[in-house]
């Protein structure tokens, strides 16, 4: 990247312990995480089989919700106007799965703003939902679908509003589905006497109505203002119900948990123990930052649990650059679950156990890849390991001399080159197989850490390139026009 005060001189000491960990990166085989073990954040390696891996982002999205059915994952994000789906027989694919738009609407009191969707399914058909508003944000409102097949990506019809007797007229996002001793009931974020954005729960009698009033539940969080997106787990004789507090801008956005025995009634607040602090925060030393906004999905064979959440790779308090990511996590032996600590972004994990594998790997801006996969380079660039954990391996290169050019060598379907988004970058020229240059700008009014830049149409499986040129060009916004190279992914299939 360019020089700022983030990026420093590599030192001797850096370019030795650069040199030692790409030759273990070549020399150790992958290991698999005991199931007994909390998730930690190895440094990013080669796997023997790279097929068994796969790293962050899963999503460029925020608000996350995924499941595991009938041998795909599904997928959803917050994407505003529509809800889309991505679907993917493994985990390692699914950043590069075309999404599918599964519900529009031209209903002008409920088609702006669609936040949160999350899908169950209830009997044979599957429900969705989501929360909407006219345009302006104190109308959300939360909204259900039915599918008209047994199918998570429908096609749906619109089945009902969503509303409390107590709460009618009331702000609400954010449904998440408890379900408990053969019984429904709609948890949400709305207005009570708590928050504006308050947890809620309410019975239903089916999974597209609400039976009766709302109960509020007093939660803390670290944070004032926001107590939302609900989740439960049931495990261990009770139902952990954990949300996120303090605003989603915010770099403190954390998972907070309450839970009670499975057998008590969620509509009596008093039953719900509050856990103590943060179970889900920051990790300043891995670059992540606002984790939150989570769902729970098992493992293709059922025998691991996994969090998906957004993050952001900056402290700054923003909505841009939440990206989704998943980690599996653990049980701890009083019976309560450890998520353990957020994973820097592109740090390589292990596939959930059953996942059939991606076959997909990596190239790093330095030339090490985990696959059939390199870089080369003509005209200046710089380089260093000043971007730390913001980027993969923690270096990369920059450049802003027009006409300098990195060239990825790859043997797959599909490529993803993912880099530092800056205040002082410009437009880069990128072309496939000497084709047409497609122009991408590589700016961002904040500093953030590695994103997805650009993703590569889908290719006939062999051997390609992919080229990045420096144009020297940039918007009216930015203060230069470099362009970062940080690291490609490679899919095979």
């Amino acid at each position: 990247m360019p020089p700022s005060p983030s990026h420093r001189s590599r030192t001797h000491a850096g370019l030795l312990l650069a040199a030692l960990l790409g030759l273990l990166a070549g020399l150790l085989p992958g290991l698999t995480a005991q199931a007994s073990a909390a998730p930690s954040a190895p440094e990013p390696r080669a796997a023997a089989a790279a097929a068994g891996t796969f790293r962050n982002p899963l999503n460029s999205g925020p608000d996350p919700f995924m499941t595991n059915w009938k041998g795909n994952y599904y997928l959803t994000t917050t994407q505003g106007g529509s809800i889309k789906m991505w679907r993917s027989p493994s985990l390692g694919t699914l950043a590069a799965a075309d999404p599918v738009t599964v519900w529009t609407d031209t209903d002008p009191s409920r088609n702006r703003n669609i936040w949160a969707p999350e899908f169950y399914r209830f009997g044979d058909r599957w429900y969705l939902y989501y929360t909407a508003d006219d345009g302006v944000d104190e109308h959300h409102r939360l909204y259900v679908l039915e599918s008209e097949r047994d199918d998570p990506t429908g096609p749906y019809h619109f089945k009902a509003k969503l509303a409390p007797p107590n709460h009618a007229n009331d702000f609400a996002i954010d449904a998440g589905v408890l379900q408990l001793g053969g019984r429904l009931y709609l948890a949400y974020s709305g207005l009570n006497q708590y928050q504006h954005n308050g947890l809620n729960i309410a019975p239903m009698s089916n999974p597209y109505t609400v039976s009766g009033d709302a109960v509020a539940i007093n939660a803390a969080g670290g944070c004032p203002e926001v107590r939302e997106g609900p989740e439960f787990l049931y495990r261990n004789g009770r139902v952990w119900m954990t949300y996120s507090a303090c605003d989603t801008g915010k770099p403190d956005y954390q998972v907070w948990m309450m839970s009670m025995p499975l057998t008590a009634d969620p509509l009596v607040p008093g039953n719900w123990r509050q856990h103590q602090g943060a179970v889900f925060s920051r990790a300043d030393d891995r670059g992540v930052f606002g984790p939150g906004h989570h769902a729970f999905f098992q493992s293709p064979d059922g025998t691991e649990d996994w969090i998906v959440y957004h993050a952001k790779t900056t402290s700054v308090n923003t909505y841009g650059n939440r990206t989704t990511r998943a980690q599996k996590f653990t049980w701890r032996a009083d019976g309560t679950p450890d998520f353990g600590r957020p994973l820097a972004m592109g740090a390589t994990q292990d596939l959930p156990s059953g996942d059939p594998g991606s076959g997909n790997y990596w190239i790093n801006d330095d030339g090490r890849s985990s696959g059939a996969g390199s870089v080369t380079y003509t005209g200046a660039w710089n380089s260093g390991s000043g971007c730390a954990t913001q980027c993969f391996w923690s270096d990369d290169h920059w450049s802003d001399r027009a006409g300098a050019t990195a060239t990825f060598s790859f043997t797959g379907t599909r490529i993803a080159l993912l880099s530092v988004k800056d205040t002082g970058n410009g437009y880069a020229a990128v072309s496939i197989d000497g084709g047409p240059e497609q122009r991408v700008d590589f700016h961002n009014a904040i500093r953030v850490g590695e994103a997805v830049q650009y993703t590569s149409p889908r290719l006939a499986n062999g051997a390609h390139t992919l080229r990045v040129r420096v144009t020297g060009e940039r918007n009216a916004q930015s203060g230069a026009s470099f362009v970062s190279v940080d690291r490609a992914e490679v899919y095979t299939n």
